[in-house]
């Protein structure tokens, strides 16, 4: 290879033992885990196997949790009866004609006060049997109901839950293992997602669905489970109570409660006592008299002579379902040999009895059997929801070990370092982002192994990883980092020291010469690196719009650096601009103080589409029609916000005529004057439809503000026509201008959709109508109260047009608003987007 001025990237053999050295670490750091890795790894690994069989967990015990209403539902007229003037038969009179007509003796009734309501009686059970059927009678008759559709289907889900359809013993114990896991998970969970600020609830609670895949996903798991924590612990600490004999009778036995004795079911052909036949007549009158406002009464007709009629009963104000009392009655003569209300039962017993209601969400009434509910439903989300995740993560480590693989050999003849080369991009509509990908690709097809890196996740203490390092970086502004490297770019100004002396680094920086700080932020970012110890591999490079040779520099650059031919980096940039016509135009502000403002209509190509937000990039003519400067170079495009969807037709824009002194080009901006006066209508535009990622609408259920002056107000247009039609009218439009009599801009349509209720809110500020000017940010300022609780409830903000005055007075009120922090958690959510210029 021959010598250049551009530096190789290093491959020395000095190197090679730090390499090795460097690679030992990180194979000893591979199983040096932190306690958050571990705690992750038991986290996907219980979630992908224990957590796939919670689903069925969940699922039937959501099923259980609306059981009643579903029988009901299925067995209209079973359970419930209509109301009759008569009074229903006692508890004894049921019992007598039941055990006549089955020919069987009744063990239990279970008897409501509610009317119309079916007693349930159960009999003795049967020699070999557990225990005994159970059937409802007709509260007012006697006579046996039809049999409960659907009720094999219940006890066949209830054993699902409880057992896994195992045997009864093993499958209590391998549900109490899943319960386990499910709070292990809850927990882990927890820890994994505990947050720099624990103390705000927003971060807690709140769902941003304005995010798009991984982050999508991972907010939707952590948010969601946030919410059932609490649930899913107390499901399980009740539900192990169920699983273990040890956990039960321990419990048991610390709240007083006498030890369980197993049941054995009766042996086939053993010669079983007969149950005595016993009146319980005056049992159940002297109950009724003892017993007033009960609900639900369970009456345990006695087994053997001379045993009294137990009755376990629920009076109208209990706490909950398992609050019942206890009474021992005589049948003879109805004396009272026992009587415990629940309020005199032990505490031990009583905290005993909460476990069912707390399992079941009873305990808190419907709202709580509705919050469990949703909670178990909630199971399957979270098994689909880290299935994906982990799928995902899986399917990125695959890509990267192909790569590695692949591009590890690296060009021939080459000695590879094994490590990286970090391309990293700071991008404000996306144009860094693509050429940075594209360099990527050229570098790999080259066989140069590549880590790109978008620096709004990048933190500068991971430049440390790297030695080499080629940076895309757009200037937003007057000389300012895009939106989302704010936060990078303010780590890198704090950084002290020489941290970054053993990297070397290649910087393209995208700019507009028409700003003063031309290429501003790239030379700063490039400044600091080299503060920071960095080394260039090769001088900064400039690129004025898409500039064809600056890029062509870039290419050979990278060739250089890589030992390899590059194929060409933004070629396409040059071809994809498409021929538009001018339709119309429109002045929209006659008699302004400010400068004319157009509504520009254009018609292209058949089947041109975008989103809100997209640009549109334009080449203009000269006043006379010509085209390029005196060089015959082509003017640099200009970018103009949508103010139009593709459903409406026509492409609109909203463009400011621009005026300076001086005989160039007529005294009119070059693209503006073309625009608004200079093109002859049918004339050709130049045109390239511009994907703007970082101004993407918002079309979920999510609220959205809009903040924007002058022709700014084209982008947010384009984001309310969007919204309108999706049915969203969560939005709040803070619009400003000069005068309400002249610059009342698009005023009809905008009072049109504040009218139709799809503004919820409508601020026109106009600066020269009252004795003191107000601008856009201070109407913000002082809606500060309503600003915050629109962001609570996870708002995105747009803010369109000029960055002097307005954009940077919108920045400084959420400063003052939210602080420095609040403002990059904005930014890093997606949640603060601008299109300013």
């Amino acid at each position: 290879m021959t010598s250049s001025s551009l530096p190789q990237l290093r491959a020395s053999t000095d190197a090679v033992p730090a390499m090795h050295q460097l690679a030992a670490t990180q194979k000893q750091r591979r199983w040096h885990w932190s306690w958050k890795q571990v705690w992750f790894q038991l986290h996907w690994f219980i979630g992908i196997t224990a957590g796939t069989v919670l689903v069925i967990i969940g699922l039937s015990g959501a099923t259980l949790a609306v059981k009643d209403e579903l029988l009901d539902l299925m067995n209209p007229g079973v359970r419930h009866v209509p109301v009759e003037t008569r009074a229903p038969l006692t508890a004894a009179q049921l019992s007598n004609i039941a055990a006549a007509e089955h020919g069987q003796p009744v063990a239990s009734i279970t008897v409501y006060a509610q009317a119309g309501a079916a007693p349930r009686l159960f009999f003795a059970p049967k020699n070999g049997q557990r225990r005994g059927v159970s059937i409802y009678v007709h509260p007012y008759t006697g006579a046996t109901q039809p049999a409960l559709t659907g009720a094999e289907f219940f006890e066949w889900t209830e054993s699902l839950h409880r057992w896994l359809l195992l045997p009864r013993d093993p499958g209590r114990q391998v549900a109490g293992a899943l319960a386990l896991c499910l709070l292990g998970l809850a927990l882990s969970g927890l820890y994994l997602r505990w947050p720099r600020r624990p103390l705000d609830w927003r971060t807690w609670l709140t769902f941003d669905p304005a995010l798009k895949g991984r982050s999508f996903l991972w907010n939707l798991h952590a948010v969601a489970g946030t919410w059932c924590l609490v649930v899913y612990v107390a499901l399980t600490l009740t539900g192990i109570y169920w699983s273990y004999d040890v956990v039960r009778d321990n419990i048991d036995a610390w709240a007083g409660k006498p030890p369980r004795m197993a049941q054995a079911p009766a042996k086939k052909g053993g010669g079983k006592e007969k149950a005595p036949a016993v009146d319980i007549g005056l049992a159940w009158t002297s109950f009724q008299q003892h017993a007033p406002g009960w609900t639900l009464a369970s009456v345990r007709l006695p087994t053997r002579a001379g045993e009294a009629v137990q009755f376990t009963w629920l009076a109208s104000d209990a706490p909950h379902e398992r609050a019942r009392s206890r009474m021992s009655i005589a049948p003879a003569d109805g004396t009272v040999t026992e009587n415990e209300p629940y309020s005199q039962q032990a505490l031990g017993s009583r905290l005993v009895n909460i476990i069912y209601p707390l399992h079941m969400g009873t305990y808190f009434g419907l709202p709580g059997r509705i919050i469990v509910t949703l909670a178990s439903l909630g199971l399957p989300l979270f098994a689909v929801t880290g299935w994906m995740l982990y799928l995902g993560r899986r399917k990125a480590k695959r890509a990267v070990q192909a790569q590695r693989a692949m591009l590890g050999a690296g060009a021939p003849g080459k000695t590879d370092t094994g490590l990286p080369i970090l391309v990293a991009y700071a991008s404000q509509s996306g144009q860094a982002e693509r050429l940075a990908l594209e360099s990527a690709r050229a570098l790999q097809q080259a066989g140069v192994a590549v880590n790109v890196q978008s620096l709004d996740r990048f933190d500068p203490a991971q430049l440390r990883q790297y030695e080499r390092a080629l940076i895309v970086a757009s200037t937003f502004g007057e000389g300012e980092a895009p939106d989302g490297t704010r936060r990078f770019a303010r780590l890198l100004q704090t950084t002290a020291g020489t941290p970054l002396a053993g990297l070397e680094f290649g910087m393209l920086a995208l700019g507009d010469h028409h700003y003063s700080a031309f290429c501003g932020f790239g030379h700063a970012l490039a400044q600091q690196l080299q503060a920071l110890g960095a080394t260039p591999l090769f001088p900064l490079i400039e690129v004025d719009k898409h500039d064809p040779a600056a890029l062509a520099d870039w290419s050979t650059a990278l060739a250089r650096c890589s030992g390899s031919a590059i194929d060409a980096i933004g070629v396409q940039e040059e071809t994809s601009y498409a021929e538009w016509r001018l339709a119309r135009r429109v002045l929209l502000n006659p008699g302004s103080l400010g400068g004319e403002l157009h509504e520009i209509t254009l018609t292209g190509p058949a089947g041109a589409t975008w989103e809100a937000g997209a640009l549109a990039e334009i080449i203009a003519c000269n006043a006379d029609g010509s085209h390029g400067d005196a060089d015959n170079a082509h003017h640099a495009p200009r970018s103009y916000s949508l103010a139009s969807l593709p459903s409406d037709g026509e492409l609109q824009l909203l463009v400011r005529q621009e005026r300076h002194a001086g005989e160039a080009n007529q005294g009119h901006g070059l693209a503006s004057g073309w625009l608004t006066r200079f093109a002859p209508l049918g004339s050709p535009i130049r045109l390239r439809l511009q994907a703007n990622p970082a101004f993407a609408p918002a079309l979920v259920d999510v609220p959205c503000i809009y903040i924007g002056n002058g022709s700014g107000l084209a982008g947010l247009r384009a984001h309310l026509r969007a919204r309108q039609r999706a049915g969203l009218a969560r939005n709040w439009l803070l619009f400003g201008e000069r005068q309400q009599a002249f610059d009342n801009v698009c005023g009809a349509e905008l009072q049109g959709w504040l009218d139709a209720g799809h503004l919820a809110r409508l601020d026109r500020v106009f600066s020269r109508d009252g004795e003191i000017r107000e601008y856009v940010q201070d109407r913000l300022r002082a809606s500060a109260g309503e600003l915050r609780d629109w962001l609570a409830q996870g708002a995105i903000v747009y803010v369109c047009g000029s960055l002097q005055g307005m954009a940077t007075g919108i920045d400084a009120v959420l400063q003052e608003v939210l602080g420095q922090d609040g403002v990059d958690a904005l930014l890093a959510a997606g949640r603060y987007r601008r299109d300013v210029y």
